[in-house]
C-alpha cells in the first residue's frame, strides 16, 4: 500500500470553479506545495499566477483545455494549448469533443486529438526542452460502452500520456467499473486519471486499486489528511488470507 507521501503525490488538486478568485488560486498552490501533490489544475487564465506560485517546487502547473465540453474547433484548442504552455503549463487536461463522439464521428475525434497532441509536443519541446504531459478527458458518463471502448482506443493510439474519466461537470464522475474498462483497453503502461466525485480516501484507494494512476479532485488535502495507510494494509492482509484459505 502507499505511504502517505506516495498517496499525496498521486493527487491533482483542481480548482475549476468559475467564481474562484486570484487569492483562492494562490492558496490552492500553497496547499499543493505543502502536501507535494502531483499538479494543480485550473483554467488557462490563471497559468501565469500558478506557474509563478509553483516555481521551484515539485508540483506541476496544469491547465484544462476546451473545458468542459471539448466543443471548440481544432484551431482554437491548439491555440489555447500553446498559450497555456507559453504561460507555464506543464500538464494539459484536454477535453475530447463529446458531440463528435456521440455523433459517431470518430474520424473527426481521432484527427483532432492526434493533431492537437503533435502540436503540443512541438510547443512543449521548445519551452526549455520541457515535455508537456497530456491527459485527454473522455467524459465517460455520457458514453455507451461501445463509445467508451472506441474513444479509449483512439486516445491510446494518439500519443497522449493519460486518459481521464471526467471533467467533474457531468451527472456522474469516475467509477471503478470505468477505470477497469479503461485499463483493460489501454493496457498497463498508459496513465489513467480518475476524476469527478472523488471526495474520500476510500474512494481514491478504490480507484487506484481498479487501475487508476492519478486522482483528480478539488478536495485533495482532505483526502490525504484522512488517509491512514495502516487501515488499507490491514485490509490487504485480510484479502490475502482469504485468498490463501
Amino acid at each position: 500500500m502507499y505511504s502517505k507521501e506516495q498517496f499525496a503525490k498521486l493527487m491533482d488538486s483542481s480548482l475549476l470553479k468559475p467564481t474562484a478568485t486570484r487569492e483562492e488560486v494562490i492558496r490552492c498552490c500553497q496547499q499543493a506545495k505543502k502536501y507535494h501533490f502531483a499538479a494543480v489544475l485550473t483554467f488557462p487564465f490563471w497559468m501565469p499566477v500558478v506557474s509563478k506560485e509553483l516555481a521551484g517546487s515539485d508540483v506541476k502547473p496544469g491547465a484544462v483545455i476546451s473545458f468542459p465540453f471539448g466543443m471548440n474547433s481544432r484551431a482554437v484548442k491548439i491555440f489555447e494549448a500553446r498559450t497555456a504552455i507559453s504561460n507555464g503549463a506543464q500538464e494539459l487536461d484536454v477535453v475530447a469533443n463529446i458531440g463528435a463522439i456521440k455523433s459517431g464521428e470518430l474520424g473527426v475525434v481521432q484527427r483532432e486529438i492526434t493533431e492537437l497532441i503533435e502540436s503540443i509536443r512541438v510547443t512543449g519541446m521548445t519551452e526549455d526542452a520541457r515535455r508537456t504531459l497530456i491527459k485527454v478527458i473522455v467524459e465517460m458518463a455520457y458514453l455507451t460502452e461501445r463509445e467508451k471502448i472506441a474513444v479509449c482506443e483512439i486516445v491510446r493510439d494518439s500519443g497522449a500520456d493519460f486518459i481521464k474519466t471526467s471533467t467533474g461537470t457531468a451527472p456522474t464522475g469516475a467509477t471503478v467499473e470505468d477505470i477497469r474498462l479503461i485499463r483493460g483497453v489501454v493496457g498497463p503502461d498508459m496513465g489513467v486519471k480518475a476524476a469527478g466525485g472523488i471526495r474520500t480516501a476510500a474512494q481514491a484507494v478504490a480507484m487506484l486499486d481498479a487501475g487508476a494512476s492519478r486522482i483528480g479532485t478539488s478536495t485533495a488535502a482532505q483526502i490525504v489528511d484522512s488517509y491512514v495507510p495502516e487501515d488499507y494494509m490491514e485490509g490487504a492482509e485480510s484479502n490475502e488470507e482469504r485468498e490463501e484459505g
